[in-house]
């Protein structure tokens, strides 16, 4: 089953979008990336999904998961 994720990504006319995978339209627009970051936050940990940040040139940064991890670590004992 493929994950579901929510992307933090440049707009081209400004500002920053929050977009499900494969969407057309953004679930949110905010001024800066913090805005965005802390919406999309916590749209993904209502919802379930991986948080992939992205920085203005597209490149990926550090993922963040709220649900459905394929590879979650193991408790430390």
């Amino acid at each position: 089953m493929p994950r579901k994720e929510h992307h933090v990504v440049p707009n081209p006319d400004g500002g920053w979008d929050v977009k499900r995978e494969n969407a057309q339209r953004a679930s949110g627009h905010y001024e800066t990336k913090k805005e965005a970051m802390d919406a999309g936050r916590r749209m993904s940990i209502n919802q379930g999904t991986e948080l992939i940040p992205h920085r203005k040139d597209g490149v990926i940064q550090r993922p963040d998961s709220h649900g459905n991890d394929p590879c979650p670590p193991r408790d430390r004992q």
